[in-house]
């Protein structure tokens, strides 16, 4: 019969083990900072809720939700290019190049609504009367209008008929802008 006594350094295993726990530490902590770093530098290249490569179409479902992120980061979304449909409303201190593409938004059970829409420039804005529904293709710049606004510079401009959607409703709060389509 074979005993053996093993006699651990008590001390030696401790400092050996605690430095294995600071190293492990430290890479988990190097490679969330590169996590964190470099998808920081994704976000700002392909931040927000709308792809920068084409038109993106926007429709009742999400026009809210988009509105809202676009005049909350109007420079995320500088350059973007949208389409969408609404009503021509004007207000008494737009320039004669000006009308909000408007829609109603619902705020209540019985149907209240409140309007809502992008402010939106082109030279002949005159041409088309409160209360006419257009589809319009534009790109969204970064104007003044009482402040800092998202303007839609229009490019193509026709009228169409009133859809059979004309009301939206309020934003979603779980709505999280992407970079791909929402």
């Amino acid at each position: 019969m074979f005993v053996y006594n093993i006699k651990i350094n008590g001390n030696r295993t401790f400092k050996c083990f605690f430095a294995g726990i600071i190293v492990l530490l430290f890479t988990i902590a190097g490679i969330v900072c590169f996590k964190i770093f470099s998808g920081a530098n994704n976000a700002s290249e392909n931040s927000g809720c709308i792809p920068r490569n084409k038109v993106f179409e926007i429709s009742s479902s999400n026009y809210t939700n988009i509105l809202k992120a676009v005049h909350e980061n109007i420079d995320n979304y500088k350059g973007i290019k949208i389409n969408y449909t609404g009503y021509v409303y004007r207000v008494f201190d737009l320039k004669d190049n000006q009308f909000i593409l408007a829609r109603d938004m619902v705020i209540s059970s019985d149907f209240q609504s409140v309007i809502v829409g992008f402010l939106c420039e082109i030279d002949d804005a005159k041409n088309f009367e409160n209360n006419t529904w257009v589809n319009i293709t534009g790109e969204i710049i970064k104007g003044d209008y009482h402040g800092d606004m998202p303007i839609v510079k229009i490019t193509e401009i026709k009228k169409v008929d009133k859809p059979n959607n004309e009301f939206v409703y309020p934003p979603s709060n779980s709505y999280i802008p992407t970079s791909g389509l929402p």
